[in-house]
């Protein structure tokens, strides 16, 4: 099977998006919630490749022990109840997820 690359509507890509930044949030030591916060909740959105793409980029920040949550869409609009559409790493410091995501490239 090819990964499907998603091409989401914006309504619905700022929707995962931000699922994604409160369910890692929801992840995180309280230490690092509370730094986030107090920085602004800085938030860098991504583009990759397709789902096994999203599930190895989850699989290096839990190894890296990132906090991270691996998003699966309930169906009810435009993609099938299940699709991977997003995963949010973080909050943690910079470099750290940069490690992890530094070669992909900004969504436009």
């Amino acid at each position: 099977m090819v990964d499907e690359l998603l091409m989401l509507p914006r309504g619905k890509l700022a929707a995962q998006a931000a699922h994604a930044a409160l369910a890692a949030f929801l992840e995180a030591p309280d230490e690092a919630r509370r730094a986030w916060l107090e920085e602004g909740m800085p938030k860098v959105v991504l583009r990759c490749e397709g789902a096994t793409r999203l599930r190895e980029l989850e699989a290096r920040a839990r190894e890296a022990g990132l906090p991270t949550a691996l998003i699966r869409d309930a169906g009810r609009t435009v993609v099938a109840a299940g699709t991977l559409t997003c995963v949010g790493i973080g909050p943690a410091p910079d470099a750290a997820v940069d490690g992890i995501t530094g070669a992909l490239a900004l969504v436009r």
